[in-house]
């Protein structure tokens, strides 16, 4: 660890320090790299990926599915990693990222660099011991969102839709480490709608995140164009971002209605209920005095149908 003021170097922390001495120095170590993994985007991850494999029309060992969650998960946090090693002067420039670990200048790029390489060679063999299909979607999202998408954000609002994909992934690797194909799968029997689960799940994620992040950047609107990164309220402005909210949300509604069959009636209810309500939210946006505080309101209740919507479809899981 290092830091760019040496008075602020825990006197304690010294190299030649006993261990129990150097523990806080450690400890702040230990919480800068998990914090280079972003955990709460990785939380998510995992939850959606196990979603995948709940529906799934196949079974799974309890150790290939660990295996499933653990490698994804991994895989993700390296590629979050590796975002923040690449991203570390424009994080300097966003009072929300400031305080990173790079830019406030706690880690050396290079450990951090190291820190994601490490987790996706470590993520590899736990993938590959799921299946081919799994492990190539987990390395292509990586390869997407570090490679294209993190330097694209500086040149094109359309990095929104290069990182979705990357973003839906983990519901359809994880659909992918029970069936090993991403339709079918081999089973026998089953309907057109329980072959093509694991893409309507991808479907579902991919939508989903438009609406989501636009909201983020039209209340940090300010950060983003600190930062220069091509941002949908930035650069076609409030009305084209609000209307764009909406778009994407209707199509996600109707996205969600795909999955349908997998489910019984109750999530139908369930998703016709809620796609009513993020709908409204994103019609009440489109009033000339909806700011900031709207697109807070929206942004909170995109997470929350998020986990209501997959919650109720693996409650209501009709079984194949």
């Amino acid at each position: 660890m290092v830091t760019t003021d040496p008075s602020l170097v825990e006197p304690h922390a010294r190299a030649d320090a006993p261990w129990a001495e150097r523990a806080p120095g450690r400890m702040a170590l230990a919480r800068d790299l998990v914090t280079l993994t972003k955990p709460r985007i990785t939380a998510i991850v995992l939850a959606t990926c196990a979603a995948g494999i709940a529906m799934a029309p196949a079974h799974m060992s309890w150790p290939r599915a660990v295996a499933a969650l653990l490698g994804t998960s991994l895989i993700v946090a390296s590629a979050n990693a590796l975002n923040m090693w690449w991203e570390r002067d424009l994080d300097r420039l966003m009072v929300r990222t400031a305080r990173r670990p790079l830019p406030a200048g706690r880690l050396a790029p290079e450990v951090a660099l190291g820190f994601g390489l490490l987790l996706a060679l470590v993520s590899l063999p736990l993938l590959l011991s799921v299946n081919l299909v799994t492990t190539l979607l987990g390395v292509l999202a990586l390869v997407v969102y570090v490679a294209v998408y993190t330097p694209l954000k500086r040149h094109s609002t359309l990095a929104l839709l290069v990182g979705a994909v990357p973003g839906a992934m983990p519901p359809l690797m994880g659909w992918t480490s029970a069936t090993g194909a991403i339709a079918g799968g081999g089973v026998p029997g089953l309907t057109e709608a329980a072959r093509l689960g694991g893409v309507w799940l991808f479907g579902l994620l991919f939508i989903w995140q438009v609406p989501h992040f636009i909201a983020i950047s039209f209340f940090r609107a300010k950060d983003y164009a600190a930062a220069g990164l091509k941002v949908v309220p930035v650069e076609r402005g409030e009305r084209v971002a609000k209307w764009q909210i909406l778009g994407y949300t209707l199509l996600l509604v109707a996205t969600s209605l795909g999955l349908c069959g997998l489910s019984g009636g109750a999530y139908l209810i369930s998703a016709l209920g809620l796609g009513a309500l993020f709908v409204g939210f994103g019609m009440y946006g489109l009033r000339p005095a909806s700011g900031a505080r709207w697109a807070r309101s929206l942004f909170a209740f995109s997470i929350v149908y998020l986990i209501a919507i997959l919650a109720i479809l693996i409650v209501d899981r009709t079984p194949v």
